[in-house]
């Protein structure tokens, strides 16, 4: 739980356009997808050793672990992006 950086994946996508270092955004409990296809991740976290899913992205669909209406400046920038795309 708290703020983590979280780490692109997904060359030239719409959501994390506009990013220039890894955003920090607001998590609100320790859970994570498992077993996720590498082919949707849009964006990964770090703790510790562990390095988890944070977002997926495949065509319109935009999912992610933490909670952008609480991250402050970053999530409002995801938001306006989610919304262009």
């Amino acid at each position: 739980m708290g703020w983590n950086a979280t780490l692109h994946t997904k060359e030239n996508s719409p959501y994390w356009a506009k990013f220039n270092a890894a955003p920090y955004f607001y998590f609100v409990h320790s859970y994570y997808p498992d077993g996720v296809d590498p082919e949707i991740v849009s964006a990964t976290c770090n703790y510790g050793d562990e390095t988890f899913c944070a977002a997926i992205e495949q065509g319109k669909l935009f999912a992610t672990q933490f909670h952008p209406e609480k991250s402050q400046h970053a999530g409002l920038k995801l938001l306006e992006n989610f919304f262009k795309a």
